[in-house]
């Protein structure tokens, strides 16, 4: 037997194996492997669709993302708007407020003031009053006949007076 030429019944005997291999494989071997073939395509498939609507949808969703980043920043600055517009509103209402108050407070201030005036001038009249009354009644007691007495007395009641107004 050579190896390099092989005999013609077993060139016979391989073409006959080799026919029924392949047509064994063919048969049943082949459509089974073009049918897993085929399942795996279509599930490689399946998954690059699904992979391209997922990025479709991640980009709807960066894009939804910024647009919300937008609106939140925009709301933010109405708020921080709104929140200095009404803390400039509060601070005007208390200035005005307090404007009001201390008008008040003076005005009740000079009518007190005015009224301790009244009552002080009124206490100096009374006052007067009674001393003009007392000196009038010191006078009336004494004989003022005449006039050296009259002198007299004068002196005498001014300087009573004096000394009573520095001992009060």
């Amino acid at each position: 037997m050579n190896l390099v030429t092989p005999d013609t019944g077993l060139l016979f005997w391989m073409v006959v194996i080799f026919g029924l291999v392949f047509f064994l494989l063919w048969k049943f071997g082949f459509p089974i492997i073009t049918e897993m073939v085929d399942k795996r395509n279509a599930t490689i498939k399946k998954s690059l669709e699904d992979a391209h609507e997922i990025e479709a949808r991640m980009a709807g969703m960066v894009e939804e993302h910024a647009r919300m980043l937008d609106e939140t920043r925009r709301e933010q600055a109405a708020i921080l708007r709104e929140a200095s517009e009404t803390k400039n509103r509060i601070l005007a209402d208390a200035k005005a407020q307090a404007r009001d108050e201390a008008g008040k407070i003076l005005a009740e201030a000079r009518t007190q003031i005015a009224a301790e005036k009244e009552a002080a001038l009124s206490d100096i009249r009374k006052e007067v009053a009674l001393l003009s009354v007392s000196i009038a009644e010191k006078i009336l007691r004494k004989d003022l006949s005449t006039d050296e007495a009259q002198r007299e007395y004068l002196e005498k009641m001014v300087d009573e007076t004096t000394q009573t107004g520095v001992h009060s």
